[in-house]
C-alpha cells in the first residue's frame, strides 16, 4: 500500500500554488488595453477641438486668415445706412457694428438672409472683412456668402461667393479684378449686399459678428494744373469778355473783389496753392459706366 501511494506521488503534476500578492497576468494585460484605448481616444478628442478651433481652409482660400495692414486705410461704415432683413431683439445693426465680437446679428426669418450697406455717394471700397466663429456659433455659422453691389437694390452684380468651412475669426473677401481703381481692384458701389444662403449644420437663422469696410485714404482728386492756375484771372484784372474777375453775372454782383479761388481758401498766386480744396477718394460723385 505504502509502495502504491509513492509511485502515485511520483507519477503526480506538481501543483503551483499562486500567491495573494502577485498580479493576475490576464488581469493585468486586460487593464493595460482599456487604458491605451483610452489614450487613444482622448488625444482623437483632444486633436479634433484643434482643428476645430483652428478652422480649416475652405474653396480658394476664401477661409484662410492672415494679419491685416489697415495702414493707409479707413474704416468707412460709418459713411453708410445699415439694413438687415430680420434680427432678433438686441442682436441687430447695432450689435453687429460694435467694436466687440462678442455681439453679433441674429437673423430670425427664413434663408436667405440679407445685410444691405447703403453709401449716400459713390465710394471706392479696397478691401471688406468678416468675422465668423464657428466654434461660439456652431449651426449659426454661415457657410455661403453672397457679395453684390451696385447703385441700388434693382441693379446688384455678384462679384463674390465665398464657400467657407469651419470659419474663425477675420476674413478677408476677395476684390480682385471687380474693375475699378488703377488696378482693376477697387470695388466702386452706392450699394454693397450680404447674402447668406447656407449656414454650417444646415442651421436655420444666422450670427455675424463683425463687418468692416476700408478705402484707401492717401488717394484724392487732382486739382488745377500749373498752367491753369496761370490762366485764371487775378484780382482787379478783367476776365475773358471784359467782365471785372470778382463779378459773379453781368451785374458784377460779386462787389467784395478777389476771384473765385480766393474766396474757396487758395491764393492763386503760388506753386503751393495750385491744388486747392481736395476732395477724398472714398467720397467721389456718381459716375455713370
Amino acid at each position: 500500500m505504502n509502495r502504491a501511494r509513492a509511485r502515485a506521488a511520483q507519477q503526480a503534476p506538481p501543483v503551483t500554488i499562486a500567491s495573494d500578492n502577485e498580479p493576475d497576468e490576464a488581469a493585468v494585460n486586460v487593464g493595460a488595453e482599456d487604458y491605451t484605448d483610452d489614450v487613444s481616444e482622448e488625444d482623437e478628442d483632444e486633436e479634433d477641438a484643434e482643428d476645430l478651433a483652428e478652422g480649416e481652409e475652405g474653396e480658394g482660400g476664401a477661409n484662410r486668415v492672415e494679419p491685416f495692414d489697415s495702414s493707409g486705410l479707413r474704416e468707412i461704415g460709418n459713411l453708410a445706412s445699415w439694413t438687415v432683413s430680420t434680427a432678433k431683439p438686441g442682436c441687430g445693426v447695432e450689435a453687429l457694428r460694435d467694436d466687440s465680437t462678442t455681439r453679433f446679428w441674429q437673423s430670425d426669418g427664413p434663408q436667405p438672409h440679407l445685410l444691405n450697406i447703403h453709401f449716400i455717394r459713390m465710394v471706392s471700397i479696397s478691401h471688406i472683412r468678416i468675422y465668423l466663429d464657428v466654434v461660439l456659433d456652431e449651426s449659426y455659422t454661415p457657410t455661403r456668402i453672397s457679395f453684390l453691389a451696385g447703385t441700388s437694390p434693382h441693379d446688384l452684380i455678384e462679384f463674390v461667393q465665398l464657400a467657407l468651412e469651419h470659419p474663425k475669426g477675420w476674413i478677408d473677401v476677395g476684390l480682385a479684378g471687380v474693375g475699378g481703381g488703377p488696378d482693376g481692384n477697387t470695388l466702386r458701389a452706392h450699394l454693397v449686399q450680404l447674402r447668406i444662403a447656407e449656414n454650417h449644420q444646415n442651421g436655420k437663422d444666422t450670427h455675424l459678428r463683425g463687418l468692416q469696410i476700408y478705402a484707401r485714404e492717401d488717394a484724392a482728386l487732382p486739382g488745377p494744373s500749373s498752367s491753369d492756375v496761370a490762366r485764371m484771372p487775378r484780382p482787379g484784372t478783367s476776365a475773358p469778355g471784359g467782365m471785372p474777375a470778382g463779378a459773379d453775372g453781368p451785374g458784377g454782383g460779386g462787389g467784395g473783389g478777389g476771384s473765385r479761388r480766393e474766396k474757396i481758401g487758395g491764393t492763386g498766386t503760388g506753386e503751393g496753392s495750385s491744388r486747392g480744396l481736395m476732395e477724398p477718394s472714398w467720397a467721389l460723385e456718381t459716375v455713370l459706366r
